[in-house]
């Protein structure tokens, strides 16, 4: 049987409607490819609870989990464990995100998303986000 890895991902969407991606950092896996912002679920926690909590970590901004919306999520099997990610659209934060965890931060029109070197289950999140946006 295998593991869960349950990581909850969000697309923030700014007032010009671009996303903002992160850039993974030396040392983790996928160093330098492109994802969107989030994080592993704690034991018990909910998907937006994560986000609430990851995105506050990582880009030092607050969201409310009132503000998260699902939009899609990916399923992909990786060597020990089976990664399951929903991604959520969130349009209204506090604060300025900054790279606190990332190697960078970009703002990508939605059109642009699959011009950049994503990690592999944001890929297809990327593609369903294009069409929806």
């Amino acid at each position: 049987m295998t593991e869960l890895l349950l990581v909850s991902a969000c697309a923030l969407v700014d007032a010009d409607g671009r996303v903002l991606l992160a850039r993974r950092p030396a040392g983790k896996p996928h160093p330098d490819l492109w994802e969107f912002p989030g994080g592993k679920m704690e034991p018990g926690e909910t998907p937006e609870a994560a986000l609430v909590r990851e995105l506050a970590e990582e880009l030092d901004i607050n969201v409310t989990a009132s503000c998260l919306a699902p939009i899609a999520f990916a399923s992909e099997p990786l060597e020990s464990v089976h990664l399951l990610m929903p991604l959520f659209v969130c349009r209204k934060w506090r604060g300025t995100p900054r790279p606190v965890a990332a190697a960078a931060l970009k703002w990508a029109r939605p059109s642009r998303l699959l011009d950049y070197d994503l990690a592999p289950a944001d890929r297809p999140l990327a593609a369903q986000l294009r069409d929806l946006l």
